[in-house]
C-alpha cells in the first residue's frame, strides 16, 4: 500500500495543474496525502478485519471501512467522486455501476492479502463491487491487484505485461507516444493501463512515479496505480517512503502500520 500512498501524494500537486514532466521535486507544498489514500487505508483496514472471512462479510466490512473513514476525511483535500460521495451518506449503500479508476487505485492490499492470484483476484472483485461493480470497475481492479501480486512473487515485467494485456488492456503504446495528447479521465479504461506501462518503462522506482505523473491527467491516481505495481517490483527508497508516511495524521498511519505488520512483513522474501 506504500507505494499508492506515495504515488498519491506526489501527484496530488499536479492533478488539477498537470505537468508534462519528469523534471519535478518529488515532495512540495501543496502536496497532501488525498481521497486515494484514505480509501487505499480503508479497503486496508477491512482486510485486516475479514480477508478470510466469506464474501459477504467482507464485502459488508469494506462498506463499513469506506463509509467510517470517507466521513471523517473530507474536504477541499479528499476529492471523492460525486456519486461516491453520496454514497458515503445513503442509508442503504448499493452498487452504483460505476467504472471510475477510483476502484483500482485503493485496492492494492488485495495483492498481499491474497496467497494465490486467483484468491486476490477475488479478494478484489469482492471489494470493488460494493460501489464499482460495472464490469469496467472490476477489471481495473484485478488488472491492478494482479499485477501487484505478480510483481510481489518474482514475475518479470513481461509476465505483468503478458498478464494485463491478455485479460485486460492494449498497452501497446508508450508513455512519451502519448504524453503530448493525453487528457484527464476518469475511468479505469483510461488510466489503469496507462498506470501499468509508466511501471512497465520505468527504471526504478522513483522512476516509475515520475513516468506516471508526466503524462497528465488525474495524477494522483495514476501515480497511486503505478507506485502500487512498482513497490513490491523495485522497493521504495526509505526517505520517500518515510516522507509519504508524514502526510498521514496518526489513525491512519496506524491503520497502515497495522496491515503491514500483519500482511507486508509476514510476506517480505527471504535473503
Amino acid at each position: 500500500m506504500l507505494g499508492a500512498i506515495v504515488g498519491d501524494v506526489v501527484g496530488s500537486r499536479f492533478e488539477w495543474d498537470n505537468l508534462k514532466s519528469k523534471e519535478f521535486e518529488l515532495f512540495k507544498p501543496p502536496c497532501h496525502a488525498t481521497d486515494d489514500s484514505v480509501m487505499t487505508i480503508a479497503i486496508g483496514n477491512a482486510l485486516l478485519k475479514a480477508a478470510t472471512a466469506p464474501p459477504e462479510k467482507l464485502a459488508q466490512t469494506t462498506v463499513m471501512s469506506m463509509r467510517i473513514l470517507g466521513r471523517a476525511y473530507h474536504g477541499p483535500n479528499y476529492d471523492y467522486g460525486g456519486m461516491f460521495y453520496q454514497w458515503l451518506y445513503e442509508k442503504d449503500p448499493k452498487p452504483y455501476n460505476s467504472f471510475g479508476n477510483g476502484a483500482a487505485m485503493r485496492v492494492s492490499g488485495c495483492a498481499y492479502a491474497g496467497d494465490s492470484l486467483e484468491e486476490v483476484l477475488n479478494l478484489a472483485h469482492t471489494v470493488t463491487a460494493v460501489t464499482h461493480n460495472h464490469p469496467d470497475g472490476i477489471a481495473g481492479a484485478q488488472a491492478t491487484a494482479g499485477a501487484i501480486y505478480l510483481a510481489r512473487t518474482g514475475a518479470s515485467k513481461e509476465d505483468i505485461r503478458k498478464f494485463v494485456q491478455d485479460n485486460y488492456y492494449d498497452l501497446s503504446f508508450t508513455i512519451d507516444g502519448i504524453r503530448p495528447t493525453y487528457t484527464f479521465q476518469g475511468s479505469c479504461k483510461g488510466t489503469v493501463p496507462q498506470a501499468v506501462v509508466a511501471f512497465l518503462e520505468g527504471n526504478d522506482f522513483e522512476d516509475t512515479i515520475r513516468n506516471a505523473i508526466s503524462i497528465g491527467g488525474d495524477s494522483d491516481t495514476l501515480a497511486a496505480i503505478a507506485g502500487s505495481i512498482a513497490e513490491p517490483f523495485f522497493g521504495i527508497p526509505r526517505e520517500i517512503g518515510d516522507t509519504a508516511l508524514s502526510y498521514l495524521d496518526t489513525p491512519l498511519l496506524k491503520l497502515f502500520c497495522e496491515f503491514e505488520k500483519t500482511f507486508i512483513f509476514p510476506k517480505q522474501p527471504k535473503k
